[in-house]
């Protein structure tokens, strides 16, 4: 379970801001939007399920996702993909003199087995500044460790550490070293950053070939087909084969960074066939027709047949899925019935959370969302991005988010300026 994520001097963020899946003391118009959206933690804590963000075209909400991203990547493979000269491929905020010789701040808040925990770190191009961890055992926080620039410091709870800190590279993470040699609460933090989805812009062939994996599952297969026929993309039913196949012809299928993948690996990948049915003259099923899927399916629908082991898996297991720009390419009615899978008890009993970028205003109302679910995203002058909630302004329950917004009564909406001037004839 997320319960917070900060990022500080990277990308477009240049001082720390949170965004935060703890509930607020508000109460919602609509008492299902309470009872789903909502769940209880313990007495103290409650989280939210769902969170959306909102901002005007480069305001930084892909940012967000993209430093989630980043942390994410880094926890994993700094220990086992770098050599110790490598650079580390983060960019700080670019646009102060005072960012230029910071570090760039991450750090996360979850749950896990049960306990709460906070770690993070502070890294540059060329190592990692600081780290730290700790956990709430009972009802205090305690230290597992912290790293700066005079050495490693752990506490007699994290003794899988004791031998691993002059292991540990400067341009590593020490959990992720502790987790290669089988330290138990690091490889327990680093499963949960596994399970942590983060899908990251519109291109998605690596979730796409993820769901043609599951498919082979049979239980999984049937999963798939029916959330694909519930979205009504008129598919009746796929079919998956693995074939041959010339490198040369990954690149009209696959993106370049996928084909490369693929032919550094195997020159194999799958043949995705969708059946359609044909009618007859009195509207009755006569036959199914074939489609090739990567030829004549639309893009929408590859799209939402990526997301269907990411939707599938995420809700089964309680997991966290994030993806950015969640409406492009798809219908409003479409992106409201994946959030809907997540704002619900029957679909989702075991809370799990989406977090999802997004410029679809339809989805600003309150039967859809408390106030404390909806964030948005606005640069300043200094071209910083600032991350707020709606919980920030004083808005009635019975309030039209969508219209308030479009009238910028929350800021992070676009100021265009006057392109009659651009037409204009000189005279």
């Amino acid at each position: 379970m997320l319960i917070q994520f900060s990022v500080g001097n990277y990308l477009s963020f240049n001082k720390i801001v949170t965004l935060s899946m703890v509930t607020t003391d508000l109460t919602a118009n609509n008492k299902s939007v309470d009872e789903n959206n909502v769940f209880q933690v313990d007495d103290e804590l409650s989280l939210l399920k769902s969170c959306a963000v909102y901002g005007a075209n480069a305001s930084g909400k892909s940012n967000l996702v993209k430093a989630l991203d980043f942390m994410r990547r880094f926890v994993l493979n700094s220990s086992k993909e770098t050599q110790i000269e490598d650079a580390i491929n983060v960019e700080e905020f670019r646009l102060s003199t005072e960012t230029e010789v910071e570090p760039s701040f991450f750090e996360i808040v979850f749950i896990l087995d049960h306990k709460l925990y906070r770690y993070g770190f502070e890294v540059d191009t060329k190592q990692v500044v600081s780290e730290w961890l700790f956990y709430v055992p009972k009802v205090r926080e305690t230290r597992l460790f912290e790293r700066d620039e005079n050495g490693i410091e752990m506490t007699k709870v994290f003794k899988e550490g004791e031998l691993i800190a002059e292991k540990t590279r400067n341009n590593a993470l020490f959990l992720s070293v502790n987790a290669q040699f089988n330290g138990k609460i690091s490889t327990s933090i680093l499963r949960w950053f596994i399970d942590l989805n983060v899908i990251s812009g519109l291109h998605s062939d690596f979730y796409q070939q993820l769901t043609i994996e599951f498919f082979k599952d049979s239980q999984y297969k049937k999963e798939i087909i029916q959330l694909i026929r519930k979205w009504d993309l008129g598919i009746d039913d796929i079919k998956i084969d693995t074939i041959n196949i010339l490198p040369e012809q990954l690149s009209e299928i696959y993106s370049e960074e996928f084909r490369k993948f693929m032919i550094n690996h195997e020159a194999q990948t799958d043949d995705i066939q969708t059946f359609h049915k044909k009618y007859d003259s009195e509207g009755k099923v006569a036959s199914l027709e074939v489609f090739d899927f990567y030829e004549d399916e639309s893009e929408g629908t590859k799209k939402l047949f990526a997301f269907a082991v990411p939707i599938l898996d995420t809700l089964k297991n309680g997991e966290i899925l994030i993806i950015d720009e969640l409406d492009a390419r798809l219908h409003p009615i479409i992106t409201r019935a994946i959030i809907d899978l997540f704002n619900s008890n029957k679909t989702n009993p075991k809370n799990a959370q989406l977090i999802f970028t997004t410029h679809d205003t339809n989805l600003l109302s309150n039967k859809i969302f408390r106030r404390d679910q909806i964030w948005f995203t606005e640069k300043n002058q200094q071209g910083a991005t600032d991350l707020y909630s709606l919980v920030e302004y004083k808005v009635p329950n019975d309030t039209t988010f969508e219209s308030d917004y479009i009238k910028g009564k929350y800021g992070a909406i676009p100021f265009l300026g006057n392109f009659t001037e651009l037409f204009e004839k000189n005279g």
